[in-house]
């Protein structure tokens, strides 16, 4: 049964009926203030963060290889990402009670999805492309060309589109009732199933089937173009090669581990499991920590990442410490 909520109105009208009310983090109202104080920097940080690396190769002739053609499309990504959540949970901490009409809600369910889906397969790209780089060195200029980067790199963002637009269409198809209160601070398919007043099995079933292709088959193909790299970095007879390959992955593996960490968290566990107010803790490290730290991973551990940085900004000592 869907559950009541408390109207946190502050003195505005309600919202029309059939309007959805984002209630997160309903259940710590005296920490909304604080968590949106803090919450503005981080979100400000991402963006500045994903822009530069967007920005770089164009600003820097070496950054221009496959690699960073693919590390801009992840950034381009999770600017995406962030623009679609981050805006509305800082209205929902400053202002609760305000309502999302049904369009509003499935366009966001939309472009999360999409978003999602695009990140799994681009990370996908970069870990197939360090395998061709490390196992596969003097025939990596043939494989990976100009041509087929900007193909893989339209697949990934257009992947997604067809499974979250079923999917979103579908489930704004059920009749919801009761009061429209979504335990979450964006709208996902979760918190929504819970409002849903219909047999929606199936729909459960096709959403488990979905995300095992989206998330756990690109995440098979990660783990196994990793596998044949450490396979064939062992192989290597200097100790020097052997550190530059595997400082080329680092990066990519760490900022791998971060999303699917959270993302699998939340998607694979059992429904009984399931916790609004944990998922909404969870959902933050995607939505907001992962994009903030990913610039940082990158650039850090990255020397010509770093260089370019300290050339652009004029902060080249501060960055090689």
């Amino acid at each position: 049964q869907p559950l009541a909520w408390e109207p946190p109105y502050a003195g505005g009208s309600s919202p029309r009926k059939d309007f959805f009310v984002l209630l997160g983090f309903a259940h710590v109202p005296a920490l909304r203030p604080p968590l949106a104080a803090l919450f503005l920097p981080a979100f400000l940080l991402a963006l500045l963060g994903d822009a530069l690396i967007v920005l770089l190769p164009a600003l820097d002739a070496g950054l221009r290889a496959p690699m960073y053609f693919f590390l801009r499309q992840l950034a381009l990504v999770e600017m995406c990402f962030s623009l679609d959540v981050v805006p509305r949970l800082l209205g929902t901490l400053l202002r609760p009670g305000r309502g999302v009409s049904p369009a509003g809600c499935a366009l966001q369910l939309l472009l999360v999805l999409s978003c999602v889906s695009s990140e799994c397969f681009l990370l996908t790209a970069m870990a197939w492309d360090r395998y061709v780089a490390i196992c596969r060195p003097l025939r990596y200029g043939a494989i990976v060309s100009p041509r087929l980067c900007h193909r893989l790199a339209a697949a990934c963002w257009l992947a997604g589109a067809p499974v979250a637009l079923v999917f979103t269409v579908w489930l704004f198809r059920f009749p919801f009732c009761g009061p429209r209160g979504i335990r979450h601070f964006f709208c996902d398919i979760a918190p929504l199933l819970s409002l849903v007043c219909a047999d929606t099995r199936v729909f459960e079933d096709n959403v488990l089937v979905a995300t095992v292709l989206v998330i756990m088959v690109p995440f098979c193909l990660i783990a196994t173009s990793y596998a044949q790299i450490l396979a064939t970095v062992l192989q290597m007879p200097s100790a020097r090669g052997r550190r530059k390959a595997l400082s080329t992955c680092a990066s990519h593996l760490i900022v791998v581990v971060l999303f699917y960490g959270t993302t699998g968290v939340i998607h694979l566990r059992p429904k009984a499991s399931y916790s609004p107010e944990s998922k909404q803790v969870v959902s933050l490290s995607y939505t907001l920590v992962t994009p903030m730290l990913n610039p940082l991973i990158y650039s850090l551990r990255n020397k010509e990442v770093k260089a370019a940085l300290g050339q652009v900004c004029g902060i080249g000592q501060w960055i090689q410490l």
